[in-house]
Formats: C-alpha cells, sequence, structure tokens
C-alpha cells in the first residue's frame, strides 16, 4: 500500500531543500554584488599621489614663519638655516578622490626599496601642522618643517641639504571620509641644473602602501 503520508513528508522535504540551497546561492550573489558596488564606491573616493611632471606649474608654498618656497614641476625643495629645516614636494593626484595629507616622516639618504621593503613605522610619522589637500586629477604640494634645533633629525637633515645622497620623504594620506590611508615614499635627488647650473632637487615616487585593504603585492 502507498504511503501517502511519508511520500508527502519526503516531497515537502526536498523541496525545502531546494528553497534553502537556491535562498543560499542568491544571499551569496548579492553579497558579491554588494561587495563589487562598494569596492567602486571606495575606488571613486581613493587618491593616489605622485610627483608633478617637468612640465607642470611651480607650487608656491609658505611656512607658519613667513618663509616661502617656489617648487619647480617635478622637483622637491630643501632649505635650512640656524633655526629651521625646510623641506617641500610637487605633487600630482593621479587617483580619482581627494587626497587630505595627515603626517610624514622623513630620512636623509636615498632608501631603496630593496633595502628597505617597508614604509616606517607609523609612530615615526609627524603630524602636520595644517590641513593641505590636493584634489583629484590635480596637482598639489606637501610641506615639513622642523625648527627645533635640538631635535635629532634637523642636523642630519641640515646637512644632507649639502651633501649628495638625497633624501626620502614617506607621506600618510587618506580620502576626504579619512579612510583609505596610503603612504607614499617619494626620494629627492640633489643635481644640478641643466639651464641654470644651479643646485636643484628632483623628486621621484618610489613605493605605495596601502594600510586599510589588502597589499596585492604582500604575497
Amino acid at each position: 500500500m502507498t504511503d501517502w503520508a511519508t511520500i508527502s513528508s519526503l516531497a515537502t522535504a526536498g523541496g525545502t531543500l531546494v528553497l534553502a540551497v537556491a535562498t543560499f546561492a542568491a544571499v551569496r550573489s548579492a553579497n558579491r554584488a554588494a561587495r563589487a558596488a562598494e569596492e567602486s564606491l571606495l575606488d571613486g573616493l581613493r587618491p593616489l599621489l605622485v610627483t608633478s611632471r617637468i612640465q607642470d606649474p611651480p607650487e608656491k608654498i609658505s611656512f607658519s614663519d613667513r618663509h616661502w618656497i617656489k617648487v619647480p614641476g617635478g622637483h622637491g625643495a630643501v632649505e635650512a638655516n640656524d633655526d629651521a629645516v625646510y623641506l617641500a614636494l610637487a605633487l600630482r593626484n593621479v587617483g580619482r578622490g581627494m587626497a587630505i595629507l595627515h603626517r610624514w616622516t622623513a630620512q636623509p639618504s636615498q632608501v631603496l626599496s630593496a633595502q628597505q621593503p617597508d614604509h616606517a613605522p607609523l609612530g615615526e610619522f609627524r603630524r602636520l601642522t595644517r590641513d593641505l589637500y590636493v584634489p583629484a586629477g590635480d596637482f598639489g604640494f606637501w610641506q615639513g618643517a622642523i625648527r627645533d634645533a635640538a631635535d635629532p633629525l634637523f642636523t642630519r637633515l641640515r646637512d644632507a641639504c649639502l651633501g649628495d645622497e638625497g633624501l626620502t620623504i614617506e607621506v600618510l594620506y587618506g580620502d576626504a571620509d579619512g579612510g583609505q590611508r596610503e603612504i607614499t615614499r617619494f626620494t629627492m635627488i640633489p643635481a644640478k641644473d641643466p639651464d641654470s647650473g644651479e643646485r636643484t632637487w628632483y623628486a621621484v615616487t618610489a613605493r605605495h602602501w596601502s594600510l586599510d585593504r589588502t597589499d596585492p603585492r604582500a604575497s
């Protein structure tokens, strides 16, 4: 005799299983779509700083003590006296979002990625004394100064102004909402300007690190 109650129970169980599988697949698909939409939104806000090009306009930069520096496109600037060391870089934002600059650190030598593949510890970064930003697809600058002669970096940077080893600057920045933090390493190399014959500092973008997402080069 056919057990219709058992058959009905099995059919109900099978239907429930199919519905569960379909629901699981739909949820996974929705999650993937949500992640893709979020990544697309973040990509539209993500900044990425590089040095500006040689043909880009110069940046006129003022410091809080009314010291002024003019930085040509594709260059950095280093000036020092007994009271302060002034540093600056002409930048371009090649990302899609505005770059808000937060902190910086410097080394009085040219750091090669093969020798130091990671950025400086975050605890060594110095806070900027004013807000600096570089709009997406536009020009801007970074500036830093040390005015305390007792600062261990003061003498080393001042001496580097006259040397030939170059400088390394690392800048910490993020998007307009304070997220998507990036660190970019720049190198400033002293050379003789071919037109004027004066000493100048060419700037080079060396490497980028993402702090708030997986580094694709980590593996």
